[in-house]
């Protein structure tokens, strides 16, 4: 078992306004994203990574471009799952509170991994 202590992430504060904490690790990121009242994040897109987010505290506006290439928006919220894919996108923070979220950043190899992840759960009853 390996603990990251917060001390151990990198901490950005990007100028426009987002606090983040890296927790960069050899195959995956994890980052924990604080967002000020209207912020609003650059437009952007990933080639390669796969980025999830998930709520933790507050709404925001998710805005991406659908095939088309037409702006898309919809509110998500605490206890919301967003998969970003290589969506170019941004988020507002439209509300007049911080909202709170975490973000895993992976490189996805396409494989449907579900039966392995739901089942791979092994009971140590000898260690009770």
């Amino acid at each position: 078992m390996k603990i990251i202590t917060k001390s151990d992430s990198i901490h950005v504060d990007k100028s426009e306004g987002t606090s983040v904490d890296y927790y960069i690790r050899q195959e995956y990121e994890v980052h924990y994203n604080e967002l000020k009242p209207g912020v609003v994040q650059h437009w952007h897109h990933h080639q390669t990574i796969n980025e999830t987010l998930f709520i933790l505290e507050g709404s925001l506006e998710a805005w991406w471009l659908d095939e088309d290439n037409n702006k898309q928006k919809c509110m998500v919220n605490k206890g919301d799952l967003v998969e970003v894919e290589n969506t170019p996108h941004t988020f507002v923070n439209s509300s007049g509170k911080v909202v709170k979220f975490i973000v895993f950043r992976f490189v996805l190899t396409g494989e449907d991994k579900r039966e392995v992840i739901k089942n791979d759960k092994f009971l140590d009853t000898n260690l009770e």
